[in-house]
């Protein structure tokens, strides 16, 4: 790999780990500190490696400096600290070296810790995933602001206000009590839970699959499956969710990077190695009394994974959507639940599926116009039509509004051969 695109490469994969190693060491007070110094150390990776050439091991290489930096830095603060003590005794300057343990274990451990620091319950749930974006995933300034369709000033403050909520809070980088452990898991999941559908479906950029969002989403949630206090089966469901949807990336999109509809999706280019990776995980989270929105969401998601397109598999659909609008009612679940009851009666069930959405009055989401636009289509073209307009004039992507405008044009066409 090139220098110009190692340093990205590594910036994503290790930033996180530095970060987390040195908020651990230093306090979650000392965030700055922590990521000042972890950013001088890949400024001195591009500076360093642009005249000397690449270093035989180039993560041994940032872990070295990250940690000479940071030793550096304590070591400072302890000169200045034994300074104003009065009384200083002459041997004061012959500190013991602090230490900053960039071992695997701990690597992993300060990660783990981090993400349930990040996700306090006193933190907004968009600056939880600001955060995580941030310092568990090595995202810059723009690309958060980028993802949350919003200017770097406001991501700026919106972190900073997290970073205070932090420090007068007094959170600490441990992990949770045991009885704290289930009610702070919950967060966290619904975090990467957030983090993952950003990538799946973003709006923020004209992009049909930010695949990068996603398996930092997935990633950090097999950190919770790899922690037997975390291991539990709502964090088996969400990772199985996460396979199944990831299995269908490469047919998500077509050569010229434009999204490409389920139904006309390429089976062969599904993965059926995350696909079974899923059913396994699924078979995991079924252990316990209790369900939750990711064991329904992540069934829903296996049946798609079946290209079969028959009644028995849609009637599986509708009846997980209902249970799933019993459990945690939301908008967009009613929505998506009147398209699978179309599918599920080949005779009435567009006609029921109307009826249903139609209920639902989400007028200011394009979503629920494009729905209600295929649904009338040889049933009421001009609806159709009128639908499909008004979902292109609130679509938000290019990608979006392309694939809108062939239904169009193919409902008009439809239109004029009656």
């Amino acid at each position: 790999m090139e220098q110009q695109e190692l340093i990205p490469h590594l910036f994503r994969t290790e930033y996180r780990k530095i970060v987390s190693v040195l908020c651990r060491r230093f306090g979650l007070d000392q965030i700055e500190i922590a990521e000042d110094i972890t950013s001088d150390t890949f400024l001195a990776a591009a500076q360093t490696w642009a005249v000397k050439g690449l270093p035989p091991l180039p993560v041994a290489w940032l872990y070295n400096v990250a940690k000479n930096k940071a030793i550096n830095y304590l070591q400072r603060n302890n000169l200045f600290d034994n300074k104003i003590v009065p009384g200083l005794k002459s041997n004061a300057f012959s500190i013991q070296e602090p230490e900053i343990d960039l071992s695997p274990k701990n690597i992993y451990d300060s990660q783990l810790q981090m993400m349930f620091a990040i996700c306090h319950p006193s933190i907004p749930a968009e600056a939880q995933i600001g955060l995580a974006l941030r310092i568990l995933c090595g995202f810059g300034i723009e690309e958060i602001a980028g993802a949350f369709l919003v200017n770097k000033e406001t991501i700026n403050k919106r972190l900073f206000r997290a970073k205070e909520k932090l420090r007068s809070e007094k959170v600490q980088i441990e992990f949770p009590g045991e009885a704290e452990i289930d009610k702070r898991l919950e967060t966290v999941l619904t975090t990467l839970y957030l983090l993952f559908n950003e990538g799946y479906y973003s709006e923020s950029q004209d992009a049909v699959l930010r695949e990068e969002l996603c398996l930092e989403a997935m990633r950090l949630t097999y950190l919770l499956i790899e922690n037997e206090q975390t291991n539990k089966p709502p964090v088996n469901a969400l990772i199985a969710l996460m396979c199944f949807h990831a299995s269908r990336f490469e047919a998500r999109k077509n050569s010229n990077g434009e999204i490409v509809l389920y139904q006309d999706q390429d089976e062969a280019l599904w993965n059926y190695e995350l696909i079974a990776k899923g059913a396994y995980f699924l078979r995991l989270a079924s252990t316990g009394n209790s369900i939750s929105r990711y064991h329904l969401e992540a069934s829903i998601a296996y049946w798609h994974t079946q290209k079969n397109d028959t009644q028995e598999k849609w009637e599986n659909i509708l009846q997980l959507y209902n249970r799933l609008l019993q459990l945690e009612y939301s908008p967009v679940a009613a929505l998506n639940r009147t398209y699978a009851l179309s599918k599920a009666d080949p005779i009435y069930g567009k006609i029921q599926a109307i009826s249903e959405a139609e209920k639902l009055k989400l007028t200011d989401n394009y979503l629920y116009h494009s729905l209600l636009g295929e649904l009338y289509t040889d049933i009421d073209n001009a609806k159709s039509i009128l639908h499909l307009n008004t979902a292109m004039s609130l679509a938000k992507t290019a990608a979006d509004k392309k694939i809108l405008s062939k239904k169009i044009l193919l409902c008009e066409q439809k239109q004029q051969l009656k």
